[in-house]
């Protein structure tokens, strides 16, 4: 039997299969006969896929194409993690003060946490600026119509965990940085991750970048701000904050620990769960802004790109980047770690090499000109490698 009828309340299971979508009339199913609140974002996301929706890159701090794994002492406008940049700002670019590392401690789901540990007991300042970021491409931001009246809604989400408890922030700002919207989140228990969810109304005024490869949204969370630099949470200002006002500094405590990871950004005023993607996903992502070629520079490695010197001064050395970059980007080349230095293939020796010319763009490297002419560092048809850095950041 395929209805069964209880006589109290009327139809009360259908069997599995009866109802197909053929059999149900056009128009029958409508967004007035669905009940408020009968569909919700967690039953979606159960069997449905959502598609891409964080807007962060390597939130699950999987990336560390400079460090890899090492512990690396922050330095103001630098990059630990990739696609998370630093500001060490206090009035100066100051040193000594926190180091960043990909950490192996991690919530239930995750695998690695962004470190920071705290170098010293550094005082408050009105101008400091000690935090971590990442300023989002615009192309992956114009949709959310900042700077309309049709913005949308944006929730932030993350796992955080801290040696230090209390009221922490951070803030969402615009490239212009003169739209900033700091908000707060609490720590309840020293080492221990908590998750937390700050829900923001999309900002109506201010310029934003659309679609663009400028910055975005910036995203900042505050290690330690000067009160130049905070805002009052919870509402969009006109100013360039890095954080909240009040907030619990983490580089004011030396020997002090924060960990972050499984950061999402994405709209509505809701927070899904965590768009885990596969790992070569999230390296192609990151390596739009940077890309590393050296892989451990081992006893007679050439590096990655090898060109035969069609003069003294000219190395022609046509090499493909993995992924097309933002731009055109800066350009570091070294031998087994040692900046400005070919290896000769042939003879087995690094050669010193000054640069007058390179030729490259976001799609890769075309040659190298070198200062000296006739009497350039090449030898003629000898073969020279080479690895580098090719770095696109915004």
């Amino acid at each position: 039997m395929s209805v069964t009828i209880n006589g109290t309340t009327g139809i009360d299971t259908i069997q599995d299969g009866i109802v197909t979508t053929a059999k149900i009339a056009a128009s029958a199913v409508s967004t007035a006969k669905i009940a408020a609140d009968a569909v919700t974002t967690a039953k979606i996301a159960d069997t449905v896929n959502l598609g891409t929706r964080n807007r962060i890159i390597n939130g699950s701090m999987l990336i560390d194409q400079r460090n890899s794994g090492g512990v690396w002492n922050a330095i103001n406008g630098g990059y630990g993690l990739d696609r998370w940049k630093v500001n060490t700002f206090n009035g100066g670019a100051a040193t000594g003060i926190f180091s960043v590392q990909r950490s192996t401690t991690a919530p239930d789901g995750f695998s690695h946490s962004l470190l920071v540990t705290s170098l010293a007991s550094t005082a408050d300042n009105t101008n400091n600026i000690f935090n971590v970021e990442q300023q989002i491409e615009g192309y992956n931001t114009f949709d959310l119509g900042f700077g309309t009246s049709s913005a949308k809604t944006i929730t932030l989400s993350f796992w955080v965990r801290s040696s230090l408890t209390g009221t922490f922030g951070g803030a969402i700002k615009n490239s212009a940085r003169n739209r900033a919207y700091p908000f707060t989140y609490t720590i309840s228990s020293a080492n221990t991750f908590e998750y937390k969810t700050i829900t923001i109304a999309g900002d109506t005024s201010g310029t934003w970048v659309g679609a663009s490869t400028s910055t975005g949204v910036w995203v900042s969370f505050g290690l330690g701000v000067g009160s130049s630099r905070s805002g009052t949470a919870g509402a969009w200002n006109s100013s360039d904050d890095f954080s909240a006002t009040g907030a619990t500094s983490i580089v004011g405590t030396s020997g002090a620990t924060w960990y972050i990871t499984g950061v999402q950004l994405e709209t509505g005023d809701t927070a899904t769960d965590f768009e885990h993607e596969n790992y070569t996903t999230t390296l192609q992502k990151c390596e739009r802004y940077f890309q590393r070629s050296w892989h451990g520079g081992e006893t007679g490695y050439p590096g990655q790109v090898v060109g035969v010197a069609h003069a003294a001064d000219l190395l022609p050395c046509p090499v493909q980047f993995r992924t097309q970059m933002r731009t055109t980007p800066t350009f570091t080349f070294y031998r087994n770690g040692t900046s400005g230095t070919v290896w000769n293939v042939v003879n087995t020796f690094s050669v010193s090499v000054t640069i007058a010319q390179a030729w490259y763009d976001k799609n890769g490297i075309g040659s190298l000109l070198a200062t000296g002419a006739s009497n350039g560092p090449f030898g003629v048809n000898g073969p020279y490698g080479f690895d580098f850095d090719v770095d696109a950041e915004i």
